[in-house]
């Protein structure tokens, strides 16, 4: 039996999240992340051949009819371009829409009677079950995930470097409305861990790689990976890491990119935790009358400094954000909803930090920021005896 796409998307959230949901619950939600039925492949060559145009055998040398993977949005079906290229073709499952808007109805009935219980008070599943269908509603254009997809590539490379990181060149001349056409890639998803391991891969590394990419996007070109469970995060045969499925983004404002940096700034340099305080209230969290930023700052500072002085093995990302977010309800703030994104994404990476390296204190490594703060980062890194890979 197949869940709905909506129902996939949420397993996806439980699966990748385990600083907030149980073992019990986690684990089984993990066959979200890669088990969906494949659809009829008559279906894909003609919704191919009607989004280019023309038949499969002229747009193609060769066309895989059995799909490489199978998700809740659409699957994948590996090619030939006429040019000798080796590519894939991602196509979205027929009669989507529909399909989200029955599942969705189930969802929030779900939703209300949790909410009655012990575990809902405290988990909000009403505002979970909104968060999907708004995320799984983003998916449902393949051109703007197209877009998104050249856009986070475009910026990758801006700083001469993140060699051992990629993301799938588009092939634009062969997407269509309802299909994304890429260079094909091969490896295998992130929480492989005991094939990693088997590989002889420096799952450390790999992750350092990723995040300090994954942070240039959020803090500096704007565009970044909103959906990083590990089926669209891949280690390549060659060792290099790759993002994949650019269906969910987000892009922060640049005042939001500073406010980022700011907070980066202090957790890895100097623990200065009312510069914090003046970024959030500088773009509203915070009204004028509450307190002051000294106030604020001390109080963000008794929360978090512990858990950066303790390090990434102690650290329970999770409750971090959770931490952040409760302490600017209390002070009357609003979390924006890119901020929620970003910490999302932070409990994925929490997970592989956990599994491939549980001594690596991520968040204070100044290799993340070396082409955000050269100076700060090059000076803590000698302090430190941080070497910095290639």
């Amino acid at each position: 039996m197949y869940l709905g796409p909506t129902f996939v998307k949420l397993g996806q959230v439980v699966a990748s999240s385990p600083g907030i949901f149980p073992n019990w619950l986690t684990q089984p939600a993990r066959r979200c992340l890669d088990e969906a039925p494949p659809f009829d492949s008559e279906l894909v060559r003609a919704t191919v051949e009607q989004d280019l145009g023309v038949r499969i055998e002229d747009a193609f040398i060769s066309f895989e009819d059995i799909p490489l993977s199978a998700a809740s949005i659409g699957q994948v079906h590996g090619c030939v371009l006429n040019d000798g290229r080796d590519a894939v073709v991602k196509v979205q499952r027929p009669g989507l829409r529909d399909q989200m808007t029955m599942d969705l109805k189930v969802l929030y009935l779900v939703a209300r009677v949790a909410n009655k219980t012990k575990w809902g008070r405290s988990a909000n599943p009403m505002g979970m079950v909104s968060d999907v269908s708004q995320l799984t509603a983003r998916e449902l254009n393949p051109v703007i995930e197209a877009w998104n997809q050249q856009r986070f590539r475009d910026h990758l490379w801006s700083y001469g470097d993140n060699t051992m990181i990629t993301v799938p060149e588009v092939y634009w001349d062969y997407c269509g409305p309802s299909t994304i056409c890429m260079e094909r890639v091969s490896g295998i998803p992130m929480d492989h861990f005991e094939e990693i391991r088997a590989r002889g891969l420096d799952g450390e590394l790999v992750l350092r790689r990723g995040a300090k990419a994954w942070a240039e996007a959020v803090m500096v070109h704007g565009p970044f990976h909103g959906d990083m469970h590990a089926g669209n995060i891949w280690v390549l045969d060659d060792g290099r890491g790759c993002f994949l499925d650019f269906g969910i983004m987000g892009e922060l404002t640049p005042e939001w990119r500073q406010v980022m940096r700011d907070i980066y700034y202090t957790c890895v340099f100097d623990r200065d935790f009312t510069r914090v305080a003046t970024a959030y209230r500088s773009v509203g969290v915070f009204p004028p009358e509450l307190g002051t930023d000294e106030e604020i700052g001390a109080a963000m500072a008794m929360i978090v400094e512990p858990m950066l002085v303790m390090g990434m093995a102690s650290v329970n990302l999770g409750e971090l954000i959770t931490s952040s977010v409760t302490l600017m309800k209390d002070f009357g703030g609003t979390p924006p909803q890119e901020l929620m994104l970003v910490g999302k994404q932070l409990l994925y990476i929490e997970r592989y930090v956990r599994e491939l390296a549980p001594d690596y204190a991520i968040i204070t490594d100044p290799f993340i920021v070396k082409n955000i703060f050269p100076e700060a980062a090059k000076e803590l890194a000698a302090k430190e005896n941080v070497t910095y890979p290639e």
